[in-house]
């Protein structure tokens, strides 16, 4: 993970979505193609990411509807459909819900939440770079916490 941003409440995501990209921009110049999901849909942001020269990809859940003869049955409607790109995110927040504190919203801000986030991921990769069991895990990462401070 490269940038987390975590903000009020009451700002929508697609408001939210330009001060993480512009982080990204700045340390990646490269990045061409931004993968987005439906609550990122907007036209300010996307004039934004055209004048950033961002492609951008939005991942649709598929159709719930499909017209149909009247004579025929639908076909049925699976109850779990995978779509690209939006496992990694997924993943990601599950790694992330493991955590006792991210489990539910417990920080009054958000800068203490964006911390724990860092915290978290810095974790789990310690862990898994090292392979440490749960005991050693934890007093690796507070030797890791304390040389940060």
């Amino acid at each position: 993970m490269r940038n987390a941003v975590v903000h009020a409440a009451d700002i929508p995501d697609r408001d939210g979505a330009e001060p993480v990209l512009t982080d990204l921009l700045r340390h990646f110049p490269r990045l061409e193609l931004v993968w987005r999901d439906q609550g990122y849909r907007g036209e300010r942001l996307q004039q934004w990411m055209a004048a950033q020269h961002l492609s951008q990809e939005i991942v649709q859940k598929p159709r719930r509807w499909v017209r149909c003869p009247s004579d025929q049955e639908p076909p049925p409607m699976p109850a779990f459909t995978v779509l690209p790109h939006r496992w990694m995110v997924e993943r990601s927040f599950a790694w992330l819900g493991r955590w006792r504190r991210l489990s539910k919203d417990y920080e009054k801000l958000p800068s203490t939440g964006e911390a724990m986030i860092y915290a978290a991921m810095l974790g789990t990769l310690l862990r898994r770079s090292v392979r440490l069991n749960r005991e050693q895990h934890t007093e690796e990462l507070c030797q890791a916490y304390a040389t940060l401070s």
